[in-house]
């Protein structure tokens, strides 16, 4: 999917894939206090019930016994929040971005929902991740390795990162493949969710790389494919809602 000479696709323009991480960090920075509002209006609701479905595949567990998780990309908590609140007294949730605005919202959030201590924020790159290898028992993403400018090494990364017998889950946007579906897919997506991040966020052109980033991300089976190629094993995908997402999972074995 990366085209050659070190250039990469920001949403439909070829970019040197050093500039990317800038013009993404761009884009959350202008929309960060308005994200999860607009998840709402863009999805009419629907991508409550996809972490839902994430959320029920992590499964942490109720019991007391220890459950480290680490949500990449995930900004403003979002999946964090709900991983914590699923589990029992002994989940511990870390968020790593790398958008600093985002993880100021999520702070706040958590503070408000009185999870600080359970769940924490730190900046930092998907395709380095901070942390010492098998430091965690799940690792998610959801709705942000498309942002990612090399693909490969933040999966390779989550692997690095995982305890052995751990397992990653991912929750991307897909291929909607439902006839006459995917015409109309279309033409909101392109139309509507663009006109709708103008209104709520002053911002048409955040929206409209958002939209055309999910064209050029992976099909489900490249994914999956790349996913064991980073060392994943019984490696699955499950498409959601006709396929306008998908959920992928694989396993350190």
């Amino acid at each position: 999917m990366t085209p050659d000479r070190g250039e990469t696709h920001f949403g439909y323009q070829n970019i040197p894939l050093d500039e990317k991480q800038g013009r993404v960090d761009d884009v959350f920075h202008s929309v960060a206090r308005r994200y999860d509002l607009m998840n709402d209006l863009m999805s009419g609701g629907l991508h409550r019930l996809w972490k839902d479905a994430l959320v029920t595949a992590v499964s942490p567990p109720k019991n007391g016994r220890a459950f480290k998780h680490l949500d990449v990309a995930g900004g403003t908590g979002d999946i964090a929040f709900r991983v914590a609140e699923a589990g029992g007294a002994h989940v511990h949730v870390t968020v790593c971005d790398i958008n600093a605005e985002m993880l100021a919202v999520g702070t706040e959030r958590a503070e408000q929902r009185g999870l600080d201590g359970v769940v924490v924020f730190e900046q930092g790159n998907a395709e380095q991740l901070p942390y010492a290898d098998r430091s965690f028992d799940c690792v998610t993403i959801a709705f942000g390795i498309r942002n990612v400018p090399r693909i490969e090494p933040a999966l390779s990364e989550a692997y690095r990162v995982l305890k052995i017998g751990g397992r990653f889950l991912c929750l991307e946007f897909s291929a909607v493949d439902v006839p006459g579906l995917d015409r109309l897919y279309e033409f909101y997506s392109f139309k509507a969710i663009p006109r709708i991040g103008e209104v709520v966020t002053g911002d048409r052109e955040a929206y409209q790389y958002l939209v055309e980033s999910i064209r050029k991300f992976p099909r489900p089976k490249a994914f999956a494919g790349m996913m064991e190629r980073a060392g994943f094993r019984r490696v699955t995908f499950r498409q959601l809602t006709g396929g306008i997402v998908a959920l992928h999972s694989g396993w350190k074995l």
